[in-house]
């Protein structure tokens, strides 16, 4: 049986890198190449696509909204972008924060409650063709570790990052007031989209094997 996949994305963000034959390339175009890469038999559904402003929304239409939209999903693959974040508007007017948080919430439809998505952050280069806006690999030139820079993402998605309740470390003598995580230590596991894109059922795979080991980790859920 397919997966049944729901992403969500910031659609206008054209702060990545271009694609072959798409001279304004924006992260809508980066989801189309995922749509046509998928399994024929997984099923995407795309998140709000107009970046409207919820500002003069209630909540109990934007929850309404998205119940329909996530709630047969096990998946919910978060697209990463320089300029997913509308940095003049509250979160709670932006799209991706609710998405996540739909995603993260068990909620009864009839006699039947949906379980808490596996949550896949796939991380887009931006214009310079670089992830160091996020992911800095080999940060340390001892033990290889990766950086992951997270102050800029939403506190949804950043609180649910090395969120391991009990977390081990990697013993390395260049760790000075700092700690390296081993392990998935993280509930929403973070791809660079080049890696990803080579090999989509793999990290799939490892987002659904976290979710399989959800009461390890510290969700946040709103």
């Amino acid at each position: 049986m397919g997966k049944k996949i729901f992403v969500t994305y910031k659609y206008g963000d054209t702060q990545v890198r271009v694609l072959p034959r798409i001279t304004e390339t924006s992260v809508r175009n980066y989801v189309d190449v995922l749509q046509d890469s998928l399994d024929k038999d997984d099923h995407l559904n795309k998140g709000e696509a107009d970046d409207e402003d919820l500002s003069h929304f209630r909540n109990e239409t934007i929850a309404s909204t998205l119940r329909d939209k996530i709630y047969d999903s096990s998946i919910t693959i978060v697209v990463i972008s320089k300029g997913m974040k509308e940095i003049d508007n509250l979160e709670d007017d932006q799209w991706i924060p609710w998405e996540v948080s739909y995603s993260l919430t068990e909620y009864t439809r009839s006699d039947r409650t949906s379980k808490t998505n596996a949550v896949l952050a796939v991380v887009l280069p931006d214009k310079n063709n670089n992830y160091e806006y996020f992911i800095v690999d080999d940060y340390c030139p001892n033990c290889k570790y990766r950086l992951l820079r997270t102050n800029f993402l939403f506190r949804i998605i950043r609180e649910n990052m090395f969120n391991i309740k009990e977390p081990e470390y990697t013993v390395c003598n260049n760790h000075v007031g700092d700690k390296a995580c081993k392990g998935y230590s993280s509930y929403i596991y973070s791809v660079k989209w080049d890696d990803f894109i080579d090999d989509i059922a793999k990290y799939l795979i490892i987002c659904e094997e976290i979710n399989s080991r959800i009461g390890d980790y510290d969700i946040t859920k709103k």
